[in-house]
């Protein structure tokens, strides 16, 4: 099973790589280099500390969302008097763009990684906290009502029943997130930056040196692959017995 999934992940890679040399022949002007002209581009020392920059927003940025979104969402599933009265607000806030308050925090946390990391957090936050919330309010009551009867407290249902079941919620929603982080990475380090995969894009685009853009595009969408392929290899270890 894994074995075909890497041979059709190859395969796929193989057809974009097809569709790219076909695009840059077309399309004339040299607006999409050919891979090859891209590989020439390729500078490991301005590539390296771009990538390493931008890496670290992302993955600083999702262990908060993560460390606020997941407990908050396990308590708020299992105790429905707080919900009650915190689901409104929540669900009143999620569908507000939070890109729009890049000025804001700007002007709060500066201009430097802070803002960028608060404001990433801030977006997969809600994506991971309703995620998590309707995962463990869908916990069978049964299986809650036996550890009990075993002598099972408060920590022992979360440790062995609710997050266990949640677990797989979790991880798919952090499979969305990085989708979304690096989306919105792009965004907030096309302001008021000087390093990241994103400022090296536009920097790029500015002086139409489009192999150097390609190069920063091929960095940042290698990125989220590597990050999403971990959380699938935390999927497969974690929860072997929903792959049953």
């Amino acid at each position: 099973m894994r074995r075909q999934r890497y041979l059709t992940g190859l395969l796929a890679a193989f057809i974009l790589l097809g569709i790219w040399i076909l695009l840059s022949r077309w399309i004339s002007g040299g607006i999409i280099p050919s891979p090859l002209q891209v590989a020439r581009s390729f500078d490991l020392k301005a590539f390296t500390p771009n990538f390493i920059v931008s890496l670290g927003r992302v993955v600083i940025s999702l262990a908060v969302a993560i460390l606020a979104a997941v407990p908050m969402g396990l308590f708020l599933g299992q105790n429905p008097a707080w919900d009650k009265w915190i689901a409104p607000m929540i669900f009143l806030t999620y569908p507000i763009p939070k890109i729009v308050f890049l000025p804001i925090f700007f002007i709060l946390l500066g201009i430097g990684n802070v803002s960028k990391v608060a404001l990433i957090a801030l977006i997969v936050f809600y994506q991971i906290l309703v995620t998590t919330r309707d995962g463990s309010r869908s916990v069978k009551k049964p299986f809650i009502d036996a550890l009990v009867t075993l002598g099972g407290g408060p920590l022992d249902i979360y440790r062995h029943v609710i997050v266990p079941a949640c677990l797989p919620a979790i991880l798919t929603s952090l499979r969305i997130s990085i989708g979304t982080s690096v989306a919105i990475l792009f965004f907030v380090e096309s302001f008021a930056t000087r390093s990241g995969l994103g400022n090296l894009i536009l920097d790029a685009w500015g002086m139409a040196d489009y192999p150097m853009m390609f190069v920063g595009i091929i960095g940042m969408s290698v990125l989220g692959i590597s990050l999403y392929e971990i959380v699938e290899i935390l999927e497969r270890k974690l929860c072997k017995w929903a792959q049953l």
